[in-house]
């Protein structure tokens, strides 16, 4: 039995592996390139170690990729095997448990088995983080701070993993609205693990919802080496920055951004595309030309379009191909989310009916220039967005989207209504893009009254 750098007892046998699986869990809260390399190293050194075989498959099901789900289920096959050949802990059968439910088309149940854990172990970051990571998918803000701060008074000042619990308690803050505490744990949190790009992010965040771009960037700038050894986690972090930018008017910036560090590898990973095509939205809603940048997303989106692993990664995927202008697999991406949200297999599917239907729709009709369709189907998905998962910060394209459809469709009173509450969410504070929607409407009204009173000939 080997104790882990955070104090759980697991089933390895040698202190090789165990070291191993102690940087493996150390990067992985960190989002750390170098995860699956010492998961690979902890397997080779021991073959039969059936926790790792379950962290594996949930990263491998995190990935949102369906082609990845057959290497997941194989992971769950040699942790099975594993346990019967060698006896695990009631802590690692539950990990199994949550793998296989999460395989099953059932994330929540997998969430709970991982509850399950930290119940008996309070102190099991992995547990922690990786309850923390599926609620994310599952848009579940009030589950994850719950979880986080059910948990808390088993993270003493020598705690390992103490650090790493207080990005992702920022993080939950934030989601939640109460974002001067979330800024306060986030900062003590990184003070304590400078290698936290998650709690970095969340205070990003921060900044994000109480419309202080310059204070943003600046919380930035020169932290960079606290993301840098991260995995594609570190696109997001520069989709940050450029997020500030954006709300300062400095798109040349942006755009820099978005060819040096946001698209630097040309991957299709649904979080790499989430990051370009809503930033490209972003940028076209606020009349910037972003060129032939909506190509290579729409190239590789096309491939993507029967994945239907993740409604935010579908929806995603949707916004490349529409800004590529790729009509027939917009058409099969239609059809697909049609099936899935019928078939209701899976917990997922109920998300494709709903709001991804309707969200599916209004964005589609957004790509026609069809702007009433647009709002009342991208208002009606409005209301329950949330369950699309993702942050308020990545859920905020469809919310312009949607606010830009109304004005542009002339439903004026609504798009000013959905623009203050989204000003309410945010602190009260009034962003760029709310600043510049209120002009717009209220220029839109004095057009209309000056109609109102040309006398007719």
């Amino acid at each position: 039995m080997y104790q882990d750098v955070f104090g759980q007892d697991t089933s390895l046998k040698t202190r090789a592996a165990g070291e191993s699986w102690d940087q493996t869990l150390k990067a992985f809260m960190a989002h750390g390139a170098a995860t699956p390399t010492h998961l690979v190293a902890t397997l080779e050194a021991e073959p039969d170690f059936a926790l790792g075989y379950a962290v594996k498959g949930m990263f491998y099901l995190l990935l949102g990729r369906s082609e990845l789900v057959q290497t997941a289920r194989e992971a769950l096959g040699l942790a099975e095997a594993s346990a019967m050949a060698s006896p695990v802990t009631a802590r690692e059968q539950s990990f199994i448990s949550a793998l296989k439910a999460f395989l099953n088309g059932k994330p929540s149940v997998a969430v709970d088995h991982l509850e399950d854990v930290l119940k008996v172990h309070p102190g099991d970051t992995l547990a922690m983080k990786l309850s923390h990571a599926i609620r994310f998918v599952l848009g579940d803000g009030v589950g994850m701070r719950k979880s986080i701060e059910n948990v808390m008074s088993a993270y003493g000042p020598d705690h390992a993993g103490r650090g790493y619990l207080m990005g992702c308690h920022a993080f939950t803050l934030e989601e939640t609205g109460e974002y001067g505490r979330a800024e306060t744990v986030g900062r003590m949190g990184l003070a304590i693990s400078p290698d936290d790009a998650w709690g970095l992010h969340a205070v990003a965040h921060v900044y994000d919802m109480t419309a202080n771009a310059r204070g943003g960037v600046d919380w930035l700038t020169g932290r960079e080496q606290a993301w840098a050894h991260c995995n594609n986690f570190r696109y997001h972090v520069w989709w940050h920055k450029a997020l500030m930018h954006l709300d300062l008017g400095e798109a040349d910036t942006v755009l820099a951004l978005y060819d040096t560090e946001i698209r630097q590898d040309k991957t299709d990973d649904y979080r790499d595309i989430s990051n370009a095509t809503s930033l490209l939205s972003r940028l076209e809603l606020d009349g910037f030309d972003v060129g032939d940048r909506w190509e290579e997303l729409a190239e590789l989106s096309a491939n993507r379009t029967e994945d239907g692993q993740l409604i935010f990664a579908d929806l995603h995927y949707l916004l490349a191909l529409i800004g590529g202008e790729r009509k027939d697999a917009i058409a099969q991406m239609m059809g697909r989310m049609h099936r899935d949200a019928k078939a209701k297999s899976r917990e997922m599917d109920a998300m494709m009916e709903t709001p991804g239907l309707s969200a599916a729709a209004g964005l589609e009709a957004f790509g026609e220039s069809d702007f009433k369709t647009a709002f009342l189907n991208l208002a009606r998905a409005r209301r329950t967005m949330q369950l699309a998962g993702g942050s308020h910060a990545q859920r905020d394209v469809f919310e312009r989207l949607t606010i830009d459809a109304g004005i542009r469709a002339g439903f004026l009173d609504e798009a000013e209504g959905f623009l203050l509450e989204r000003t309410a969410k945010r602190a009260g504070k009034e962003d760029g893009y709310a600043a510049a929607r209120m002009n717009l409407i209220a220029e839109g009204r004095d057009a209309a009254g000056c109609a109102d009173r040309v006398p007719a000939e």
